[in-house]
């Protein structure tokens, strides 16, 4: 597929940038090697991570105890770098997973080498074959209708390879663009709504960002928020920081149908509209 052969390029290029640039190494509080869970989240679900011998190299966070009136969303992560840990970003992710979703982190807990966009589909094969798999711990657990792929730097652009799959409910670019805008078509394979979370101007990843959002679609739902924190972001605070509210209420939107989150992001007096640390525009929303 061309798009993905052109992804997969700038890919390998973000990710030697990133090297260069001392980036790779982002201490994100993530656990030891030799840990295999941990409890938490600000949400109303206890949340932790699990490894499942179904889905090699990957971590998967969830509520401790699966929810019997309520399914779990989809959401897929790519790490930034496309570095194989699957705890690298444990805060935000455990943050996402205790407000009821279901969340799959490229990469094994403290695990190392490299990813790959096809993990991503991976690990949405695996949860809808889960939710229908005689004996599944998560049978008739999973929302198969509604599914997320994002990432960071790196990871985004993995994002961006898979976001033409057809059950992609939403898409979500942290700290992250192509590289090249020569191709004012390389984002027309998007069809589901997306936002995009940058560490404002210090962003590494900044002005890609910016020229990706000139060239969307026409007519796709979409919406920018810049926060002046740079390419790390507040991934590594307690429960992700303020990213990890705002990606919480993108979420709770367009895989719950939220509408009191929906306020964080909709109209002239949307909630990070008016909220003075925060730079936003918004397309089609």
């Amino acid at each position: 597929m061309t798009i993905g052969k052109h992804v997969r390029s700038r890919s390998a290029v973000l990710t030697a940038l990133l090297m260069a640039a001392g980036l790779i190494a982002l201490p994100l509080g993530s656990a030891a090697a030799d840990d295999v869970e941990i409890a938490g989240g600000s949400g109303p679900y206890e949340a932790e991570y699990v490894t499942e011998w179904r889905l090699g190299g990957h971590t998967v966070y969830r509520p401790v105890d699966l929810p019997e009136d309520e399914a779990l969303p989809i959401v897929a992560w790519g790490n930034g770098a496309c570095r194989a840990d699957g705890t690298w970003f444990e805060n935000i992710l455990t943050e996402f997973a205790s407000h009821g979703f279901l969340v799959i982190a490229n990469g094994r807990p403290g695990g190392s080498g490299s990813t790959d966009a096809e993990m991503l589909t991976e690990a949405v094969d695996w949860a809808m074959a889960e939710n229908s798999r005689l004996f599944s711990e998560y049978r008739g657990h999973i929302d198969t209708d509604k599914v997320a792929v994002m990432g960071q730097s790196c990871g985004g652009l993995e994002t961006y390879e898979v976001a033409d799959d057809p059950r992609i409910t939403t898409t979500v670019i942290w700290n992250s663009g192509m590289f090249s805008d020569r191709d004012p078509g390389r984002l027309d394979h998007l069809h589901a709504p997306i936002a995009y979370f940058t560490g404002g101007p210090s962003d590494i990843a900044y002005g890609n960002a910016l020229n990706d959002w000139r060239d969307l679609p026409e007519g796709l739902p979409a919406f920018m928020g810049h926060l002046d924190v740079g390419h790390y972001g507040t991934f590594p605070e307690p429960d992700g920081g303020e990213y990890g509210r705002v990606g919480t209420a993108w979420l709770r939107w367009h895989l719950k149908d939220d509408a009191e989150a929906a306020g964080y992001f909709v109209g002239d007096d949307c909630g990070l509209c008016v909220d003075p640390e925060w730079d936003v525009d918004q397309r089609d929303l």
